[in-house]
């Protein structure tokens, strides 16, 4: 996750169910409990060997091999090496169905942990020319140990399974390293999706903002699209004593800036969904009496309607191009499309709601608000319908909202949470299987 907090566009969004289904009590439930708690402990021990090994995007090597290892035990068709380090196993069930699509995030983020727990990171990498320290800052490594834990429950189970279930351990959630491809996206383009044919497709995520135990949900529109924008304003140096004799890029930049800002404000319908163009950077100049050749400008734009999102890169790209214009200054605008909005299908998300409250108690299943952060889950729930989930971390007698958040180097994950997960991602195959039953 990068960050943390609708008739023409839902169905642009969403694929609809057909036909439409409710989910129903799985049959296996007395089985199904015993053999989650046989699992407890494994889980937990799987997280904690990931934890202290993590591994950035696209470098999940090691990762993969430990993932590959397990499923293959499992007596798994496991394929790897997709998306660069991506392992996907199909578990055939014994009797006909639909596919039901399971995905964890592998990846760690360049972050040093500061966490005084026995199986804390210590280790480093290259980032961008430098070292820096590697952590499990975004909970990645409780989601694979979960979705390991749902494969083993559910191999033990394959000859009552009517379908079958494709585990996806996808590399670089949280972007690839420069210059390279990767992640979901990149698993749907070398065909992912078109191999296995997924039905229907189920992600959780661990939080620092939700109480341990508590799950979060929302229909529709989950999580926000994140692009990137950048603009260089081209001006003409000159001495700052006389600035009429080149071109303000720095004014023009600033004008830019400013007038940006009603794209949100003035010229977007806020009421339909909310909308965000933020700037990170403003670099430009050398001396202070010197007026550069120009300066450059980048930020991010978040929201949560994919028309939206093309008309916020239109009229972006015209107001910087025109307000350069105007003071005679010239600006490129170049926009980097990143992860679309996260949107969880209707009706896959009223049907799973008994289900999650079967796994974390009717008391701590909760609608959330939307989250401005962004999730490549979105690119598979584009393809099938998708539902994606929060699972709190937050250790009782800490509040959620002054907890340390994901990306954080004191990110902590209450691991008494992992055996909720595990059942809720175990129980959401299980119950649509049994729901698409003839």
């Amino acid at each position: 996750m990068n960050n943390n907090p609708i008739k023409k566009t839902l169905l642009a969004l969403t694929v609809s169910l057909s036909p439409a289904f409710a989910l129903v009590p799985a049959a296996h439930a007395a089985d199904l409990d015993k053999q989650l708690k046989q699992t407890e402990d494994k889980v937990i021990e799987w997280r904690r060997h990931l934890h202290q090994n993590p591994e950035l995007g696209n470098r999940e090597f090691e990762t993969a091999k430990y993932i590959t290892e397990h499923l293959k035990a499992l007596g798994m068709e496991v394929e790897t090496g997709i998306a660069h380090t991506g392992v996907v196993a199909l578990l055939k069930g014994g009797k006909p169905g639909p596919t039901v699509a399971l995905r964890a995030d592998m990846d760690a983020l360049p972050v040093t942990e500061q966490v005084d727990i026995p199986f804390a990171s210590k280790a480093k990498t290259k980032y961008n020319g430098e070292e820096v320290g590697v952590m499990h800052a975004c909970g990645h490594d409780t989601h694979v140990a979960m979705l390991m834990g749902a494969a083993q429950v559910l191999a033990d189970m394959r000859d009552e399974l009517a379908g079958n279930v494709l585990f996806i351990f996808q590399p670089a959630e949280e972007g690839a390293p420069d210059g390279e491809e990767g992640g979901a996206e990149l698993m749907l383009k070398e065909g992912l999706f078109k191999k296995y044919k997924p039905d229907v497709a189920f992600g959780q995520h661990v939080t620092s903002s939700l109480p341990v135990g508590v799950i979060g949900y929302r229909s529709g529109p989950l999580m926000a699209s994140s692009d990137e924008f950048r603009i260089n304003v081209k001006g003409r140096q000159t001495h700052g004593s006389r600035p009429w004799g080149g071109v303000d890029p720095i004014t023009a930049a600033a004008q830019i800036v400013m007038g940006t800002q009603t794209i949100v404000s003035r010229q977007i319908d806020i009421t339909k969904e909310p909308a965000v163009v933020s700037y990170g950077v403003i670099d430009g100049g050398v001396r202070n009496n010197i007026i550069p050749d120009s300066v450059y400008l980048n930020g991010t734009i978040r929201n949560f309607d994919m028309d939206n999102r093309q008309e916020i890169f239109k009229r972006l790209k015209v107001t910087a191009e025109k307000i350069a214009e105007s003071s005679g200054a010239e600006a490129e605008v170049e926009i980097l499309e990143g992860y679309p909005v996260t949107v969880n299908n209707p009706e896959l998300t009223e049907a799973a709601i008994p289900v999650l409250k079967a796994a974390a108690g009717d008391d701590k299943v909760m609608v959330i608000p939307k989250i401005t952060g962004a999730e490549d889950f979105s690119f598979f729930a584009n393809e099938v319908p998708g539902f994606y989930y929060f699972l709190g971390v937050t250790p009782k007698g800490t509040d959620p909202a002054t907890a340390a958040s994901n990306h954080s180097p004191r990110f902590y994950v209450d691991e008494s949470a992992l055996a909720i997960g595990t059942k809720a991602i175990t129980q959401l195959a299980l119950d649509y299987f049994d729901s698409q039953k003839n």
